[in-house]
Order: structure tokens, then sequence, then C-alpha cells
């Protein structure tokens, strides 16, 4: 799946006609968790439809901007939302944010999702940093341009940053893995027991691909998902996509509050 380098050479160009940031750091900001980007004194956005060839995200939530924002010493670039394999059938426009942001220099990722709950310790609102993750999309991908894989994907530098940073805020988290699948169907309870006795601790429908070619590219990376349901069968509720958005509001202020701090203890570029 190598990127057409004409299509990634427009949208950078569209991209550099409206802002002269280079960012050091990118944030995937996933379902419901788009909001942070507003708290940040932006510099620019740049509306998503507007790009040559950039994907255009279709699911609620998700709204579809950069937004370039400078915080301490750090110069950001953050995805207002993500398109989701089952948009668009294609990896390309998956992973396309992912080699734009390395483009424009960017040398960490800051991966964020909205995931269900399957570790049984794990209530709706609890935010979680991804240890390791479990890709069942039984996909294989490669940009055909990346320096080979980088182990472990998460950065144990950017975890140990991130775990003290919520100590020292008294922000709950909990540590755990992170299991992808394809979607857009929510899953079974089978499904769900499936995952958990593989060693699952949450579940959904995004991130391991953009973290894989992150890592690909060399980049250092980081992920934290917002548990916004307890998985099918293992709550009362029937799931549904508000709800989960609805899910990610409630917490913004501790995500937010978190983001902002691991940001400005990282060392600058």
């Amino acid at each position: 799946m190598p990127f057409n380098h004409t299509h990634i050479d427009a949208s950078l160009r569209h991209i550099r006609a409206q802002t002269d940031s280079t960012p050091d750091i990118a944030l995937v900001l996933g379902s419901g968790l788009s909001d942070y980007a507003d708290t940040l004194h932006a510099s620019a956005s740049v509306a998503t439809h507007a790009i040559p060839y950039y994907p255009r995200p279709t699911v609620p939530g998700h709204r579809g901007n950069l937004v370039f924002a400078r915080l301490g010493a750090h110069r950001l670039l953050l995805f207002q939302g993500r398109v989701h394999f089952y948009e668009s059938n294609d990896y390309s426009q998956v992973l396309y944010p992912v080699a734009i942001a390395h483009h424009l220099g960017a040398r960490i990722l800051i991966a964020t999702n909205a995931a269900g709950g399957i570790n049984p310790l794990f209530s709706s609102g609890d935010l979680m940093l991804i240890e390791e993750q479990i890709d069942l999309t039984l996909h294989g991908v490669t940009s055909g341009e990346t320096r080979g894989r980088r182990e472990p994907i998460f950065d144990c530098f950017l975890k140990s940053v991130a775990a003290e940073t919520a100590r020292n805020d008294g922000i709950p988290m909990k540590r755990g893995v992170y299991v992808a699948v394809k979607g857009p169907t929510y899953e079974t309870a089978a499904e769900v027991e499936m995952i958990r006795r593989c060693g699952g601790d949450a579940v959904g429908m995004s991130t391991v691909k953009e973290t894989e070619l992150a890592a690909d590219y060399g980049m250092q990376v980081l992920g934290i998902s917002c548990i916004t349901n307890k998985a099918t069968g293992l709550g009362s509720s029937k799931l549904n996509h508000t709800d989960v958005t609805e899910a990610g509001r409630r917490v913004r202020d501790s995500l937010s509050q978190l983001l902002t701090h691991i940001i400005e203890a990282l060392p600058p570029s």
C-alpha cells in the first residue's frame, strides 16, 4: 500500500499555503475527543475537505480539521477526528493523516481513541494508557517508504511521562492492552469473551494501523484510550455511537489536562 506521492505533495502544498508551522508532535483526537484542540491557541486551522486528496471523515464526532497550535516549547498538529477502515475499505485513507504528519516533520504521535472496556475493573469514563496492542483486523499494510518496525510500538519514555503526569495530577489512569477490530458493528458477547481470553483490556475500531505506521516511520508513539462503555455482554445497556461520543465529552476536562501536562513535560525537540 505505497502512498501516491503526487497526492501527498498536493496535500502538503495546500497545507503549507495556510501555515508555515513545522509540528514536532501530532495528536489524533478520537470519537468525542476533538474538543481538546479548542482549548489551545491555534495558529491555523485547515478544513480537511479543502485539502486535495485528503480523506473525509463521515462518523459523527470526527470534525475533520487539521489544527496547528503551540504549547510551551512544542509545535502541535492536531487531527480533529480520523477515518476508519469501515468508512472506505482503504487503509491508504486511514493512514493518510499519519503520512502527512510525518512529512510535515512530526517526531511524536499521540493517538487517542474511544474504546469499550473489557477488563472488568474498567468503567465508563476511565482513561487507559495503552501498554501494547493486538491487531484483529487481519490486514497487513505497509507504506512502502518506512524505516522498518521499531519495537516496541509504544515508546517506553512517553509511557513513563504519561503515567507520572497522571499521578502528579491526581488523574486515575488504567494501563492495558488495546485490541482493534474492523467494525463497524460492535462486537458480540462471544467476540468480547474471545478478546478477553487473548489478553485484551479494551476494544475499538482504530489506532493500531496508525501507531504501526508511525513506529515504522521512526516516530515515538503514545496511545491513550477513553473507556466510553462496557463491551457487549459486560453491561446492561445497548451500545450506540451517540453514547460513545457523549462519554468522550464527559472526560474531556481530565483528558485535556493530562494531554497538556504530558506535552509540557516533554523535552523540546
